[in-house]
């Protein structure tokens, strides 16, 4: 097989377009043009809101003056925070409480819960948290009345760095939390076996403190919200998240008000990667002023608004050890980790370091003796959540980087330690039993990495080069991930509030025509393609007959929204088992049309035809047909009028037919209801683990720092590829957000807490020249878990790429003598790694 995408379905057979390179859909409203983003609303009569922002990064609130900024032209209100959290709920009870504070949803067995109300009341506890707002006629109008709105400060030690928070003398940011201790607000620990077994057993020992570094999304539209009060009293909430149902149920929660009151719309939106999936103080605030000025109230983050004040990423201080033998074979891993989760607790923003990172710590490597402790430790920072690849990229990184040293330590080549190590039979249950590998073929992908880099040939270029004095390097890394989520009960027992569910619902139009409502909600993927293919394969239709809505709590019932890679695990299965049923329905009308039992009819071609029935159906349809023959001549007779045509004695339907018959006629087989429309819930039997092995050559500018990628080699194993176009784009996309992590981005606070990256003038990301030429292929390992073997692909590029490039940055410099080094690997860190290299020697 000269491509693998030229069997991108593996060992799984499923009709239709399903396999295919279909083109998006979508990206022809968007080129011209016509897509239509939540900043396009512009309500009739709308008013625009403004945040007032803390500009330190820990200080009391002594005191909030706003009448010079209520008696500025155009403002219709101001509101602080104290007034805000003493404000009835929205029920127009009085006695119903204040707003609530925003809801946490992963809540840790033992963990301290941090209060997150939408504007801070007394004190601000990183730098761009609200303490205010300023509602005016135009934005112009609020901005400058913003500016008027005096605050007295008492400004507080702060601390940013998650390490150093956990520290006893550290200031506390919640001194009256029940149950933390200082700023650690629970400490998980995980693994299994037997660590100091292992470690009196072991030839080697390698330890290191890694860093993760906090990173800062930066999708192309910023948030954005818009309210609209209906006359109905309920209030339409427009905003730019991953997750409408998820934002209905806790914008719900923090406004005191039942959820069929608010209507949450997701229309276009440019981008999430994690930090839309949870919600923001913004859309509380716009919501609550809608309500309560009867007006339309927008509100649109500026770029630095959106750097200073959504959800961060990463942020993990890990200290680990590893122990092996001589020959390199791995026998235990401990680690210790610092999470920084920001202020306050997001969504889920505990559970990434502490499940995510701390349970997949190990890889893809069989390693039996393992102990984790999570440290979840509150900072003067953004809050810290979900960011693509949510917990595995700092798992990943952490396991490739000790195996790299372990290679330089036993003198081995990096890919024959990771060879040897390798898990090999699954289900692989790891050491905390908490996951259970799913399928895998790791060597298989490890080989088609080493192909494709012609790693054999890279290795002879690499010497030459060093001859010629310069510095290039190959770097190799392997990982695993789970994706789809997984079943509620195993969810709900690491505190994660939420079943694993997906929702969809099928519904055949009389032309034959299908719309497809799916609870997952697009944000770039192209879900509209995929799932076309999903149910036209099911339905044996055309894609462009087939209509798929996400993103609206109104027209989509349920839904848990797009995260953690699980739209075509658990909303792809919820459309291929909603569109299987109606098509099984259908079968059934249409067999009882052509008066046959439904095994002896099939959808060929987007035909119900008549297959070899037994003698007893042919005998029995027979008599039917007389049946109706002579009811339709005395009919006749009587009334001159003829029976309609249900297709009785006919040898095949078209698709078209059926539909008309399932919703016109009354000729439906006993039992059924007319209609052809289904909905489903698919849950997760288990986690699918999808992996991969991606190989990269870069060369260092010794008189520069910089790095340039020669080559990066991606082979990813998501299961069977329903969309190869789309899978690769998922992969381009993945591996520049990882090349980010790797050479550019980072999060920089000063001692005071306040941001030193608040703009993109002072927070790097990549750009188009950045990116090399990226050679993705896939092997292909079906899950067993679910009729598809689907597994997920968009966050494994920017979970692998990372700790390729500084394996292979690392490889570069190696002549120098140069130690580790933390990301991200700009040319001054590099440079000056250089420069002290060469002045100790």
């Amino acid at each position: 097989m000269d491509d693998p995408l030229d069997d991108p379905l593996g060992d799984v057979a499923l009709p239709g377009p399903l396999g295919h390179p279909v083109l998006r859909r979508e990206d022809e409203r968007h080129l011209r043009g016509a897509g239509r983003f939540t900043d396009d609303l512009a309500p009739r009569d709308a008013v625009h809101l403004v945040v007032v922002r803390s500009p330190h990064g820990h200080a009391r609130i002594r005191r909030i003056d706003t009448a010079a900024a209520a008696g500025m032209p155009g403002v219709v209100s101001v509101w602080t925070g104290a007034e805000l959290a003493g404000a009835p709920a929205m029920t127009g009870d009085a006695t119903a409480g204040p707003l609530r504070p925003l809801p946490v949803q992963w809540r840790l067995p033992g963990m301290a819960i941090t209060e997150h109300h939408a504007l801070a009341p007394e004190v601000a506890r990183f730098h761009g948290e609200g303490v205010a707002v300023v509602v005016a006629e135009t934005a112009e109008a609020a901005v400058d009345a913003a500016e008027m709105v005096d605050v007295d400060w008492e400004v507080l030690p702060a601390v940013t760095d998650p390490r150093a928070a956990a520290d006893p003398d550290a200031p506390v940011l919640h001194p009256d939390l029940d149950g933390a201790e200082g700023n650690v607000l629970v400490s998980l620990p995980a693994g299994g076996g037997n660590f100091a077994r292992a470690r009196r057993r072991a030839d080697v020992v390698i330890q290191r403190t890694l860093r993760n570094q906090r990173v800062q999304p930066t999708p192309l539209e910023p948030r954005a919200v818009v309210a609209e009060p209906g006359a109905d009293g309920r209030l339409t909430v427009t905003t730019a998240t991953q997750a409408p149902h998820r934002i209905r149920r806790f914008l719900a929660e923090s406004l005191g008000i039942g959820e069929h009151l608010l209507r949450v719309v997701a229309p276009d939106v440019g981008g999430g990667f994690g930090a839309k999936l949870h919600l923001h103080p913004e859309e509380v605030l716009v919501a609550f002023a809608a309500r309560e000025l009867g007006r339309p109230v927008r509100w649109v983050a500026t770029r630095t608004e959106d750097l200073l004040a959504s959800n961060h990423g990463r942020d993990q201080v890990q200290e680990a050890e590893l122990v092996a033998t001589s020959d390199g074979r791995i026998l235990g891993l401990r680690v210790r980790i610092w999470a920084g989760v920001g202020g306050y607790l997001s969504g889920m923003g505990a559970g990434v370091p502490a499940i995510n990172t701390g349970l997949m710590v190990t890889g893809v490597y069989d390693i039996s003796d393992v102990d984790v402790v999570t440290h979840v430790v509150a900072t003067n920072t953004p809050r810290v959540d979900t960011y693509r690849g949510a917990g595995r990229p700092e798992a990943t990184y952490l396991i490739e980087r000790l195996v790299d040293d372990l290679a330089i330590e036993v003198g081995l080549d990096p890919v024959e330690v990771r060879r040897r190590n390798l898990v090999r039979r699954f289900p692989h249950r790891l050491p905390s039993k908490a996951f259970r590998l799913d399928s895998g073929d790791y060597e298989a992908a490890l080989d088609l990495a080493v192909d494709l880099a012609d790693l054999t040939h890279a290795r002879r270029r690499q010497q030459a080069a060093r001859e010629e004095g310069r510095l290039v390097g190959l770097g190799v890394a392997l990982y695993t991930e789970f994706t789809g989520l997984g079943p509620h009960r195993a969810l709900n027992l690491v505190g994660y509030d939420n079943g694993g569910w997906e929702h969809a619902r099928v519904s055949v139009h009389p032309t034959g025509d299908v719309t497809v409502r799916v609870g997952t909600a697009d944000h770039g993927q192209g879900h509209a393609t995929t799932y076309a293919q999903i149910a036209g394969a099911a339905l044996g239709l055309p894609t462009d007959r087939i209509t798929v809505l996400e993103g609206d709590t109104d027209r989509v019932d349920h839904g848990n929204g797009t995260y953690n890679s699980r739209s075509m695990a658990t909303g792809g299965m919820a459309v291929h088992q909603a569109a299987t049923a109606v098509r099984q329905k259908a079968r059934r009308v249409a067999a009882n049309a052509l008066g046959l039992p439904a095994d002896d009819v099939d959808l060929v071609d987007g035909h119900f035809v008549v297959l070899e029935p037994s003698t007893l159906a042919r005998g029995l349809r027979t008599v039917r047909h007389g049946a109706r023959g002579l009811a339709g001549a005395a009919v006749g007779r009587v009334t001159r009028f003829q029976l309609p045509d249900d297709g009785m004695g006919r040898h095949s339907l078209a698709w078209d037919e059926v539909a008309q018959l399932a919703t016109s006629l009354a000729t439906y087989p006993r039992g059924e209801q007319p209609g052809l429309e289904t909905s489903a819930f698919y849950t997760p039997k288990d986690m699918v683990f999808p992996f991969g092995a991606y190989i990269a050559e870069v060369e260092v500018d010794p008189g520069t720092g910089e790095v340039t990628i020669a080559q990066l080699v991606a082979v990813d194993d998501c299961g069977p590829v329903l969309n190869p176009l789309l899978a690769r784009g998922q992969i381009h996309g993945g591996a520049a957000q990882g090349l980010g992590q790797a050479l550019l981005e980072g999060a920089r606070a000063n001692p005071d807490g306040t941001s030193a990256t608040g703009t993109l003038q002072t927070y790097a990301i990549p750009r188009a020249g950045d990116v090399p030429r990226i050679v993705a292929e896939h092997t292909v390992t079906p899950t067993p878990h679910n009729e598809l073997g689907v597994k997920g692909v968009g966050e494994a590029a920017t979970i692998a790429t990372p700790a390729v490039l500084v394996s292979a940055v690392h490889d570069a410099l190696r002549p120098l003598g140069v130690p580790r080094l933390d990301m991200p690997l700009t040319p001054a860190r590099v440079l000056a790694a250089i420069h002290a290299a060469q002045d100790r020697s």
